[in-house]
């Protein structure tokens, strides 16, 4: 049995039918096509399908898709503005060369952002915490740290 559900997604009024046992990552990607959100692990332990709901992080892989009806999801590809420019956080991360695979990145991105938003000067032990739930097998997290750092104006 199907329901509609309402939201805001990367600043647009989205209203889409779904079945109920839909995950939040699988509407993302296979119905409305947004391929920026990951599925690493599929059991919310690595990161790789964080979004924000109404600014917090989720790992979409296993948040239930209905649970966003009314809420705010943003997800890499709302990041840039308008015009296509990049968050500053996104040229932080190309500045720091923080993106190796690129599997994680979107999820880190936007943990990072999460906490800036959060906490605008965070020290370097408050961005690993930060990010403590996403994973990454390439940079060693030196250079992730680093751009979120640089985001920040630090």
């Amino acid at each position: 049995m199907k329901k509609t559900i309402s939201f805001i997604l990367n600043g647009e009024s989205t209203e889409v039918e779904i079945e109920p046992h839909l995950t939040l990552l699988q509407l993302l990607r296979d119905k409305l096509e947004l391929t920026g959100t990951k599925e690493g692990c599929g059991m919310g332990e690595c990161g790789a399908c964080t979004v924000l709901l109404d600014g917090k992080m989720v790992n979409s892989c296993i948040f239930p898709a209905m649970e966003v009806d009314g809420k705010n999801v943003i997800t890499i590809e709302g990041l840039t503005d308008a015009q296509g420019n990049l968050h500053p956080i996104q040229k932080a991360f190309i500045e720091q060369g923080a993106v190796q695979c690129g599997f994680c990145t979107p999820g880190m991105v936007l943990a990072g952002k999460a906490l800036l938003d959060e906490n605008p000067k965070p020290t370097e032990e408050e961005i690993r915490h930060g990010i403590a739930g996403n994973l990454c097998r390439c940079t060693g997290y030196i250079q992730i740290v680093q751009a979120i750092k640089a985001a920040s104006g630090q």
